[in-house]
């Protein structure tokens, strides 16, 4: 577990903001190194934001969030910030998440998942926020994670020059023809519930301009929480019929599906493995399972044939408990 302890220098920086003598309780730790904090004081609640240098840099997020501002969504305000030190005060959105609300009322789920899908609608409606591209070579370093961490716990000899050919076979289908802002971590624990119709923006500091399909998947094809085959479908029909994208999004739907799930197999065997959060391992069945799901698909074809010829199915679930069985 994280540790929750506040960092050096935040009761002096809320001091100096205003918020002397607050409460600093501990809210949250992710897979990076960032930590959230809830502060209480006598002026109400905000959340400090620790984004330690020189593992972290809060500005990115800071101008993601003036440019989603700007455009009317709903991202926390700044309230103070020393970018330096990496502290960061943020407006307070509660805490009632998407997952959670959707867990607790199953018949409302679909219109939780519509009202993220409509963001999103709106989102690509506008050009990039930032110049940065999510580009090939990018997306190929992110699905390489995959031959880096979660084939070498396991002992798996595979074909690593052949696993970027296969991924060069599919990229350009995922190519954007108007780059969108891709937020890049779009999914129920990272959207809040403000109010009846309005979802709340969180953990958008990596966004980068890419294809529309990435956010849908990050959102359909959630590694922290099971969605449905029969919702992804729902959802994605709705959103189809708004913009009228058709096959080629679906390619690219499918493609960034398989290239985002095989990065995240990577990302969270290194975190059993490397950053001693075991907790991670045990999400990768769900992740396979969407993994799977996508490679069935022809435009996988190259990938799929490759993971049949590398990964045998008896190997793709949880790296920490097959890693403990080949021991």
């Amino acid at each position: 577990m994280a540790d929750m302890t506040p960092p050096p220098g935040a009761a002096s920086f809320l001091a100096a903001h205003g918020w002397a003598g607050s409460n600093i309780l501990p809210l949250a730790g992710d897979a990076s190194f960032r930590r959230y904090f809830r502060v209480v004081g006598q002026g109400g609640s905000a959340v400090l934001m620790d984004a330690p240098p020189p593992h972290e840099d809060p500005r990115a997020f800071v101008v993601i969030a003036a440019w989603l501002l700007d455009r009317g969504f709903a991202a926390p305000r700044v309230l103070a910030s020393d970018l330096e030190a990496g502290l960061v005060l943020l407006e307070d959105f509660g805490d009632r998440r998407l997952r959670e609300a959707a867990d607790a009322d199953p018949g409302a789920v679909q219109t939780f998942y519509e009202l993220a899908i409509d963001l999103l609608i709106d989102l690509h409606r506008h050009p990039a926020g930032t110049p940065e591209a999510y580009d090939r070579d990018t997306l190929q370093r992110e699905a390489a994670l995959f031959v880096e961490w979660y084939c070498p716990a396991l002992g798996l000899d595979v074909d690593l020059a052949g696993y970027t050919v296969a991924w060069d076979k599919v990229l350009d289908r995922a190519a954007p023809s108007n780059p969108v802002t891709v937020l890049r971590d779009y999914h129920a624990e990272n959207l809040m519930l403000l109010g009846e119709n309005r979802l709340g923006l969180l953990d958008f500091q990596d966004a980068l301009a890419g294809h529309p399909a990435y956010d849908l998947v990050s959102l359909l094809q959630d590694a922290r929480r099971d969605v449905e085959s029969q919702l992804e479908q729902a959802m994605l029909a709705h959103y189809l019929a708004e913009t009228g994208a058709g096959d080629d999004f679906m390619a690219a739907y499918h493609v960034l599906g398989a290239q985002r799930n095989a990065k995240i197999l990577g990302i969270f065997t290194r975190l059993w493995r490397r950053d001693a959060k075991p907790h991670y391992a045990a999400l990768c069945p769900r992740v396979w399972a969407y993994l799977e799901r996508d490679l069935s698909e022809p435009v996988l074809a190259p990938v799929a044939a490759w993971f049949d010829e590398n990964v045998p199915p008896e190997l793709r679930g949880d790296p920490l408990l097959l890693a403990g069985s080949r021991a």
